[in-house]
Parts: C-alpha cells; structure tokens; sequence
C-alpha cells in the first residue's frame, strides 16, 4: 500500500509525468465488458486511454503490483447536486434549482434551465467523492418551493476538478411525477399528465395565445427531447411507470425511470419497452404512498427481469460516495456482484449515452479506473487509488485532511 502511494505521488509530481505510461500489473480485472472478470491481468493505460490488456505486458513508464486487487472501472456517483450544491441551508451555495415567485400551478415550465451551467469543479464534494472511487456523476436539478414538476436539464460531468467538466451527449430532461407533486400541479396528478400532453401541443403547434406554458426557447429545448431526447422521469409507483412509457413511445422521448420504488411490479413491460431505472437498492419501506411496494429485491428483480439498471442514493449528495453500498445491498438481496458493478459503471455509461467511451475497461476506453484494497461492494473496502483519464488523483480530500489534522493533534496530547 505504501508503495502503492509512493509511486502514484511520484507520477503525479510533474506535469511531464503525466503523458507517461501506467501499467497495472497482476489485477482481477473487472471489465464491465462480455470479457467478464479477468485474473492476475495487466492493463496498460498510454495517453489518458487503455491501451492494453493482457498478460506479460511491458511499459517504460509507471508500473504498479496490483497483487491480485480488484481493478474496476470508475464508478458512478448516481443523480447528485455535486458542485452546485454546497451547503443546503445557505442559499447562495445551492444553484440546484429554479423559482421564478409565481403560484406553483400558473408558473412557467422552464425546461431551457441547465443546473449545469453552474458546475463548479472545486466544490469540496468532489474530492471527497471521487477518492471513494466514482469518478463521474449525473447533475440532477431540484424541484424550488414555487416551482413545477419539470425541474429542468442535468448533465454529466467528470469529478477530475476541471470547471468544463461536462461529458458530451449526457444532457438530460428531468421530470418528476407524482402525488408528491400534487402541490405543483392544481391538486391533482391527474394535471400532470395533462399538463405534458400541453407542453407537446405547444412545441408542435404555433401557439399564439400569449398565456403559453414555455417561452419560445423552451418550446425550442423540449422540442429536442421530443425527437429521442432524453427524459429523466422521476416515478415510483407501478400504474404511473406504465403511464410514463406508453407517454414517452407516443411522443418519441427516450425515457428513463428515476426512483421506480414500485418498479419490480412492472419488470416485465420494462424490459420489453427497454426503459433503464435508477434505482435505490436501500429502499426499502414506502416514504410516501407512491412508494407502498417497496423491497430490497427491487434491484435484483429487475436485473433477472433484462432491465438495465444503475444505482443512486436521492437527496444526499453529500454521501453519494456511498452509492457503492447501495449496490452491495443489491447483491446481498439476489443481485450478481458482477452484474451489480457493471450497473454502477457500464450500464451506468450507456443509460447516459457515455458507453462508447467509458464505463468499461477495454482498450480505446477513457482510462477511468480504480485499483481497490477489497471487494469494490464491501463497506470495509477502500479506493487505494483513483485515475480518471489516465491521471493518478491525489488520494486527500478536506476530510482526510481534518482527520490527519486531529490525529496529530491526538498524538501530541497523548506524547505530552
């Protein structure tokens, strides 16, 4: 381990260094391809790529023992507010939403807004997320008090601490539905869905009445997802999931279930439809009577069902380091461990439209990878180290930092 950490810190230690080659050497290496998981392998990482796997490979560059640890790919860090929400009860860390100050069921959708635009790659969450071994998350824009069941467009975006941290092709619409909702929609879900089919009459028809739904450019941004845009719908209940399909191939949207508490009752019609859900695999006791169905299962059912899924864990960006756990939970409740990492990072990548370049390890890949102490699904386990396009990350964050603070500090008062 030690040498482990002296050697990446010397590859991190000049600029130069990093156009270097990595060499992982002696890894169970976990593809997330139909390759499977690979013992005692090396993988070569060459210009910010892998370049290689195989056995007996040789590199002028950096090369690390991995002694038979698990490699995998860079995991993702679910739906999260990540650098554009700092600190929840200070309103001018939190940029996760929009409220526009009229009545929640006369106001505006707005679905031009992109939470994205105010990313910010050194927010203190995202070396305390991707030291843990996620290298990647999905921008999810919130729901303000008086504002509607369309949060809004999220993106993509790699933790490596750039600000252009956007991943082309990830962008998402994401609409939330519900009886939590109600509020947002005159009382009633039954609005909601009335309020989509609106939202569709006016982006295909030349709406003159001045009392529209959208602006003109958000006509414009919701007509895209109308020609197999993406559509995140956050739904859990099992009727409304199956109202979210047959809105979505009826209006040509690419939809994908968020949440989907109740999903496991409809596996079927999922899978045939091929829509992915998100899910938390810790759900399992209903928050709302949206959510009555709820099991540990949930995951595991829908893998066995042929549904794509991946993991999130909701409104705790500030844990989403955890999301792994949630995965563990899905195997520990009939989910295969092998299956379970590839939802968190091949099937994660192509729900995202990313599959062509990342989420797996196979050469021509972004070199998003991480070398692990244990089991990648065991809470005991820890991300011994983190490259995220074939660069070593300094394996701190602020709260490593305060706990080697008070450690010394600990030391000293014992000496004294």
């Amino acid at each position: 381990m030690k040498a482990l950490i002296a050697s990446v810190l010397a590859l991190s230690a000049s600029s130069a260094a990093l156009a270097q080659d990595v060499l992982i050497r002696g890894a169970t290496v976990y593809t997330s391809t139909a390759k499977g998981t690979l013992t005692n392998t090396d993988v070569l990482i060459r210009d910010g790529k892998i370049h290689s796997i195989g056995n007996g490979l040789s590199s002028d560059g950096t090369v690390i023992d991995a002694k038979g640890r698990a490699l995998t790919p860079g995991m993702f860090a679910g739906l999260s507010t990540i650098g554009i929400q700092e600190v929840s009860q200070e309103s001018t860390t939190d940029d996760a939403s929009i409220g526009l100050g009229a009545p929640a069921y006369e106001m505006q959708w707005r679905p031009e807004f992109d939470v994205s635009a105010a990313y910010n790659g050194r927010s203190v969450l995202v070396p305390v997320t991707r030291i843990e071994g996620m290298t990647w998350t999905v921008l999810n824009p919130g729901i303000a008090s008086s504002g509607n069941f369309l949060a809004g467009q999220g993106a993509g975006v790699t933790l490596d601490g750039r600000q252009d941290a956007v991943l082309d092709g990830s962008r998402s619409l994401f609409i939330n539905l519900g009886g939590g909702m109600n509020s947002h929609s005159g009382g009633s879900r039954a609005a909601q869905w009335m309020v989509l089919e609106q939202a569709v009459h006016e982006t295909r028809n030349r709406v003159a009445d001045q009392k529209t739904l959208m602006h003109p450019l958000g006509r414009e941004v919701f007509a895209r997802y109308l020609s197999g845009g993406r559509v995140i719908f956050n739904v859990d209940r099992a009727g409304e999931i199956v109202k979210t399909i047959a809105f979505a191939k009826r209006y040509g949207i690419k939809p994908v279930i968020a949440g989907g508490a109740e999903a496991w009752v409809v596996a079927d019609q999922l899978a045939a439809a091929k829509v992915p859900v998100i899910v938390d695999a810790l759900n399992n006791l209903p928050n709302s009577f949206d959510q009555i169905g709820s099991r540990l299962d949930n995951a595991a059912l829908l893998h066995k069902a042929g549904v794509k899924i991946t993991f999130t864990q909701f409104e705790d960006s500030h844990n989403a380091r955890k999301v792994r756990q949630t995965a563990g939970n899905a195997v520990a409740h009939g989910m295969p461990k092998e299956a379970a990492i590839t939802a968190l990072t091949a099937d994660a990548a192509e729900i995202f439209g990313l599959g062509a370049t990342r989420g797996h390890i196979a050469a021509g890949q972004v070199a998003d990878v991480v070398l692990w102490s244990g089991d990648p699904l065991d809470v005991t386990s820890l991300a011994d180290q983190v490259w995220i396009a074939g660069r070593p990350i300094d394996m701190r964050s602020r709260q490593t930092d305060l706990r080697d603070r008070y450690f010394e500090r600990l030391k000293r008062a014992t000496a004294n």
